[in-house]
Parts: structure tokens; C-alpha cells; sequence
């Protein structure tokens, strides 16, 4: 049996705890999402620079790193001691344990879940008909890991004698062997009349279900979502719970079961929930019926979900009300993923901000998301018209949003009086990025970290990621980026929607088989 997990305040708060010990065991650091390490204090804006900084090695991996890289320090791995560990999982469906501090190419473990000798394969992009994840479909969400168990959940996509399958998995991250009662079959049907119904029941396909946001653990429950493959139907957007304790489906929610669409992507980001144990998650284009009696599909629309005993409960939601635009142009509101704000004061104390294709940061009320208003958004805290798009997530760290959008800039909005006013940019990178990440100790020496990646028509052409890095109190001034010194520095070659992690003064970058390593050149960096 998997142990028991946290209690709710501390698993809402992973990240936000786990940080004091250097631990990134979630996406974006917490359930808040917020993508700021608080406690970084080997790196600093003094010390980020080309000549003290820099590309320190990289290491080999047997297929494309979507997945955020996660870490653990003092992890005591068998036979081997205490080792600071980062985690790297690929779309050849396997999962790396590489000690951070080893001078070796090879994993302290590795597990894969595929075996071609049996028929068992990761996905081709030929199987999903989707070029943007090239040549192999297998582990595309970042995992998630309970570090008072020292498990890690993770899901993966395999075609197995045929048929396509995908599988939640919970491995000890000591020496990355399935727990008891791993994996399980990913499985759902609910009642409704959308896309692809048999006789009244909407049923999950793993082949054209593609889970692209993080996995989510909080109260116990691990949370999944699922969106599409170059909207290759007949899908909906599906988000499913199970008990982390035993890989019982808790929960299943279908955002169209009436319709067709509402996938929940976020461009990997992922669901956010807040201290009460409320979920958050936002989907993309789709049909939209929730502001009518009995309606239930809910396109383009932010979700606050909750567990009420074997079902999902929508306490809330919030539609633009021009999202039959939206729809009709493919601006989804679900290409960013909702990011939670601490406690403010005034009027509006608990606020999120999300952003979306159509251009607009908007600014809401976690106690009165709004719904759904012809004609207008009567609810919406604040709305401000960027220049383009927007995919992955913001960044939130002392009172500072950081956006970045299709325009390859990323704005800096302080929040004042309970809105959002821009403070600076910086210069615009030569290729669009997603989500950034924010390092600091607490308030002070705050970096802003953004990787560039590639254009979505570009899936089959190699480009190398640029580590871009910027004082957080000034975005305008450029600290370091990786093709300043680019025959010691240059990244391997980007996936999309690229989220780098920053720990004990190292930044990991997943790339195309490879998982990149920055850090201070020539100096020790401290074990704890």
C-alpha cells in the first residue's frame, strides 16, 4: 500500500513548504502555482552573469523532456548514500534519477514503461495524428511527487499489442519501482449526448485524449486533466481524481459531455488549488451551454471545482462573454493555465490572474469568478489588452506578475491598490516563450528566469532553447542569456512550452533528449 499523505494545508501548499528544504516536488513550485522558488540563495542578480555563470553539463536521455524537471535534495537513495536528486521524465516514457552533483552521464535509476520486445511502445505522432509532439508520445505532464511517502506519480501514454493505452503510475523515487498497486488503467464514462456517444454514455478514449497540464496532489487525491491532439476528434476535456493512497478513481468530470471539445491543456501548466481544497482549471475551445438551465458544457471557461464524495462539483466558473469569438477564431481561453495570489488586502483579498490566446491578462475574483454575461465580463476584477496570446502560466512574486506572451516579451504588471499596472518589459527574445519562473530569497536578489523555445509550427525543426535571466526589479535589465558565450553555454535543442527549474543554485532545462544543467562556473555549489 502507498502511505497515507499529507495533511490538506500542507499539500495545498507543497511547494510553498517543500521550498524551505530546496525540495521542487510540483510544476511551478505550488499548488498555487506561482512559479517562485522563495528560497533560492546561492544566486543572485551580482553573480548571474556571463562570466561567473554558465552551462555546467548535460545529461542523456532517451527521449524529449516535456515534463518540468523536479528535485529533491538529501534523498537517500539505496546503496548509494544521501544524493541531491533531480528528476527528468521523457516522451520515450521513461523516468531519470540523476544525481546533481556526479560527474557521470549515468542516472542513479532509471524506469521505463515501455518494452518493445513485448509490443510495448510509446506512441508515434503518426498514432496520435498531431505533429507538434515529435517523433514520440509518451510522458507529456509533469509528475508529481508526496515527498513524505517518496512517491512520485506519473502518467504515460503506451500502445500496447495494439491498442493504446494510458496509465497512472506511483513509484518510489528511491529506486523508481512501481508501488503496490501500480499502475492503473486510466478508464471513464459518463452520461451524455456529445461527440462521440454510444447510446446516451460519453466514454474516454486514451488515443485521443492527450494530457499535456502537470498533475495536481492535494487532500490526499492526485488530479489529471486531458485535452486533445491537434484537436483531432471526437474529444472533450476530462479531469479525473484518484486516491493517492490506493490509485482508486475517486472522481471524473467530462467539461462537454453534451458537446464537443472544452479540453483542459494550458500548455502544460498546471490545475491550481487554493487552501480551502478548491480546484482550478481552465479549457479551450469547445461548445458552451453552462449559462442555460441543465447546461454543462462549459468551452473556454475557468473552472473552481470540488470533491463531493464520488463527483466533481462546478462551485463556480467564469466565461469571457464573447466566447462564441473565441471559439469560432481558436483564441482559447485554456492555453494559460490559472495562477492563485496570497492573501491581498482590500476588497478583493484572494484574486488569480489567467490569461489566454485572445490577448487579454484578466484579473478575478476567486470568491465571484463572474460566470458567464452577454454582452460584457460584469464581474471581472480587471481586464488588460495585451498586444498578443499568451501560453503556459504567469509568475506571481511580491506583488509582481510577470506575463509573457506571443509577442516574445514578458510585461511586469505590480499589483497596487488591488490592481494590476505595468511597471517594465524586456526587450523582445528572438523566439516566443511560456512560462517564466522566478527565483529569490524572499524579497530580495529576485531573478526572473524565461527559456524562448520555438513557434508551433516549428515541431519538426530543431532550434536550441535560450536561457534568458532578468532582474525581477527591473525586467528591462537582462542579467545573462545563453548565446551571449554560446560555444560554452548553448542550450540542446527546445520543446515547446519549456519551464525551467531553479534549486540550490542550479537551473534544469528539459530538451530533445537531453536535460541541461546551469549553474556558477568554477565554484562549489553548497550541499544541504
Amino acid at each position: 500500500m502507498i502511505e497515507r499523505r499529507f495533511t490538506l494545508s500542507l499539500l495545498v501548499l507543497v511547494g510553498l513548504q517543500a521550498a524551505n528544504h530546496a525540495q521542487v516536488l510540483t510544476a511551478q513550485y505550488d499548488n498555487f502555482r506561482t512559479s517562485a522558488d522563495l528560497h533560492e540563495t546561492i544566486l543572485k542578480p551580482s553573480n548571474v552573469n556571463a562570466r561567473d555563470f554558465g552551462k555546467l553539463f548535460s545529461r542523456t536521455v532517451d527521449g524529449d523532456v516535456f515534463a518540468q524537471p523536479l528535485y529533491m535534495p538529501s534523498l537517500a537513495i539505496p546503496g548509494k548514500g544521501k544524493r541531491d536528486v533531480v528528476f527528468a521524465a521523457t516522451a520515450h516514457d521513461s523516468v531519470y534519477a540523476f544525481d546533481v552533483n556526479g560527474t557521470v552521464d549515468a542516472p542513479l535509476w532509471k524506469t521505463t514503461f515501455i518494452n518493445p520486445q513485448r509490443d510495448i511502445t510509446a506512441l508515434s505522432e503518426g498514432d496520435a495524428s498531431c505533429p507538434f509532439i515529435t517523433p514520440e508520445v509518451g510522458i507529456t505532464p509533469t509528475p508529481v511527487i508526496d515527498a513524505g511517502s517518496k512517491t512520485m506519480y506519473v502518467l504515460a501514454r503506451t500502445r500496447e499489442h495494439g491498442a493504446f493505452v494510458q496509465k497512472l503510475h506511483a513509484l518510489d523515487i528511491t529506486n523508481g519501482k512501481e508501488r503496490a498497486g501500480s499502475p492503473v488503467v486510466i478508464s471513464a464514462t459518463v452520461q451524455g449526448s456529445g461527440d462521440g456517444a454510444v447510446n446516451g454514455r460519453v466514454s474516454f478514449d486514451p488515443l485521443k485524449e492527450n494530457p499535456r497540464a502537470a498533475l495536481l496532489l492535494v487532500g490526499g487525491e492526485v488530479y489529471v486533466t486531458w485535452a486533445s491532439s491537434c484537436d483531432f476528434g471526437p474529444y472533450h476535456g476530462w479531469i479525473m481524481a484518484y486516491d493517492a493512497h490506493t490509485l482508486r478513481q475517486r472522481a471524473v468530470l467530462n467539461t462537454s459531455p453534451d458537446g464537443a471539445k472544452a479540453g483542459i491543456w494550458q500548455s502544460d501548466a498546471g490545475p491550481s488549488a487554493d487552501e480551502g481544497g478548491n480546484i482550478y482549471v481552465v479549457t479551450g475551445n469547445g461548445d458552451f451551454n453552462a449559462a442555460n438551465a441543465n447546461g454543462r458544457n462549459f468551452g473556454d471557461s475557468l473552472l473552481k471545482l470540488r470533491l463531493d464524495g464520488p463527483n466533481f462539483v462546478v462551485r463556480d466558473y467564469f466565461t469571457p462573454f464573447n466566447q462564441k469569438i473565441l471559439d469560432s477564431k481558436d483564441q482559447d481561453l485554456g492555453s494559460q493555465g490559472p495562477v492563485l495570489l496570497p492573501a491581498q488586502m482590500g476588497a478583493h483579498p484572494h484574486l488569480l490572474v489567467i490569461a489566454g490566446k485572445e490577448g487579454k491578462l484578466y484579473l478575478l475574483n476567486r470568491d465571484k469568478l463572474g460566470k458567464f454575461h452577454e454582452g460584457s465580463d460584469t464581474d471581472v476584477v480587471q481586464t488588460i489588452i495585451n498586444e498578443k496570446g499568451a501560453y503556459g502560466a504567469a509568475a506571481y512574486w511580491n506583488g509582481h506578475i510577470f506575463l509573457t506572451d506571443r509577442s516574445y516579451i514578458t510585461r511586469d504588471f505590480a499589483l497596487q491598490a488591488g490592481k494590476l499596472v505595468l511597471k517594465g518589459a524586456t526587450a523582445k527574445m528572438l523566439s516566443p516563450a511560456a512560462t517564466p519562473i522566478v527565483s529569490a530569497d524572499g524579497t530580495k536578489n529576485a531573478i526572473l528566469w524565461v527559456v524562448s523555445t520555438k513557434e508551433w509550427n516549428e515541431a519538426h525543426m530543431d532550434r536550441a532553447a535560450v536561457l534568458h535571466a532578468y532582474d525581477a526589479n527591473d525586467i528591462s535589465h537582462e542579467l545573462y542569456n545563453s548565446e551571449q558565450n554560446s560555444n560554452r553555454d548553448r542550450a540542446d535543442m527546445t520543446v515547446r512550452f519549456c519551464m525551467p527549474t531553479v534549486a540550490d543554485g542550479r537551473i534544469f532545462i528539459g530538451a530533445r533528449g537531453r536535460l541541461d544543467v546551469y549553474g556558477l562556473l568554477n565554484k562549489a555549489t553548497p550541499r544541504r
